[in-house]
C-alpha cells in the first residue's frame, strides 16, 4: 500500500503541471483582459495606465515567460497579488477563506452521507413500494432543485416566515451554519441516494444474495452483512469528486448566506480575469480532487478485500 500511495503522489506532479498549463492557455485565450475594469459601464483605462499595469503584473512579457515565472513562484507557495483585491496576496486570501469553505463543504457532505445513503438503502429494500417512492421523490427533489433556489426558499420559510432561525448571514455561530449546510448538502444527498438505490438493487439480485436468504439469514443480516459492502462501492466512487466540489466553495450559497468562503472570490476572479486567483484556486481544486480520489481508492480495499492496490 505504501508503494501505491507513493506512486500516486508522484503522478500528482505531472497532473498538476498539465492542469496549470491548460488553465493558463485557456485563461489567456478567453476574451477579456484584467487591464480593463470589471464593471461593464466603467470607463476604460487610458493606454498609458494599461501599459503600466501590464508592466507591473508581467503581462507585457511573452506567454511562455509568464507561465515559467508562475511555476517558479508557485513552487515557493507564492501566487502573487490579486488583481482585484490589490492589498492582499492570493495566498492570504485562500488561507482566510478556504477553511470556511471546507468547513461548510464537510458539513454538507456529512449531511448527504448520513441521510442520502440510508435513503437509498431503504428505497432498495422496499423496491416499488411507498417507501421507495417517497425516498426516490426526496432524492429527485435534491438533484432537481438548484442550491440557490433552495437557499432562497429556506430563507423565506425559516427566517422570514416561521422565524425558527433568528437571522441569516455570517459565520459566527452554529446557528449560522444550519441553512447553508442544508442548501449545499441537498444536491449531493439526492445523488448519493440515487446511486445507492441503484447499486443496492443490482446487488440484491445477485445469486449469492439468494443463497444467503436460502440459508435462513434474516433480512437485516442479508442487507447489512452481504449487500451493503458491495452496494457502497458506486456511491463511494463519486464521493471523491463530490467532496472536492463542495469543499472548495459554492458561489451562490456563500453569497446568499454571506459566508466568508472561497466561492465568491473564484466567481469574481473569473469575471475580472484575475489570473493569479484563477490559477491558485484551480490548482487547489486539482490537489484536493487528486487527494480525495486517492482516499477513495484506499477505501475500496477496505470495503472489498478482493480489490488489490497495485
Amino acid at each position: 500500500m505504501g508503494q501505491f500511495i507513493l506512486r500516486r503522489l508522484v503522478w500528482l506532479v505531472p497532473t498538476l503541471l498539465a492542469i496549470s498549463l491548460v488553465t493558463f492557455v485557456v485563461m489567456h485565450a478567453t476574451p477579456g483582459s484584467p487591464l480593463q475594469p470589471m464593471a461593464a459601464n466603467a470607463n476604460p483605462l487610458p493606454p498609458a495606465a494599461q501599459q503600466n499595469l501590464a508592466r507591473k503584473w508581467g503581462l507585457d512579457k511573452p506567454l511562455h515567460i509568464q507561465y515559467l515565472t508562475f511555476l517558479k513562484n508557485a513552487l515557493r507557495g507564492d501566487f502573487g497579488t490579486s488583481y482585484v483585491y490589490k492589498t492582499s496576496t492570493v495566498t492570504e486570501i485562500l488561507a482566510r477563506t478556504f477553511p470556511v469553505s471546507l468547513h461548510l463543504g464537510l458539513m454538507a457532505l456529512l449531511l448527504a452521507v448520513c441521510v442520502g445513503i440510508p435513503l437509498g438503502i431503504l428505497a432498495a429494500v422496499n423496491q416499488n413500494g411507498p417507501i421507495d417512492y417517497l425516498c426516490s421523490f426526496v432524492a429527485t427533489l435534491g438533484v432537481a432543485v438548484p442550491n440557490f433556489v433552495l437557499a432562497i426558499f429556506l430563507i423565506v420559510v425559516f427566517v422570514l416566515g416561521a422565524g425558527v432561525i433568528p437571522r441569516t448571514g455570517g459565520w459566527n455561530s452554529p446557528v449560522d451554519w444550519i441553512l447553508p449546510t442544508i442548501a449545499l448538502g441537498l444536491g449531493p444527498l439526492g445523488i448519493l441516494a440515487r446511486y445507492t438505490r441503484s447499486s443496492m438493487v443490482e446487488v440484491m439480485r445477485q445469486d449469492y444474495m439468494r443463497t444467503a436468504q436460502a440459508k435462513g439469514l434474516g433480512p437485516r443480516s442479508v442487507v447489512l452483512g452481504h449487500a451493503l459492502k458491495n452496494g457502497l462501492l458506486p456511491p463511494l466512487t463519486i464521493l471523491g469528486p463530490m467532496t472536492a466540489a463542495v469543499g472548495t466553495g459554492s458561489f451562490f450559497v456563500e453569497t446568499l448566506f454571506r459566508v466568508p468562503g472561497m466561492g465568491r472570490f473564484f466567481a469574481e476572479s473569473m469575471l475580472a480575469r484575475d489570473y493569479p486567483m484563477i490559477m491558485a484556486i484551480i490548482l487547489l481544486y486539482g490537489i484536493f480532487l487528486a487527494v480525495m480520489n486517492l482516499v477513495v481508492d484506499l477505501c475500496y480495499s477496505v470495503l472489498d478485500p478482493r480489490i488489490r492496490l497495485t
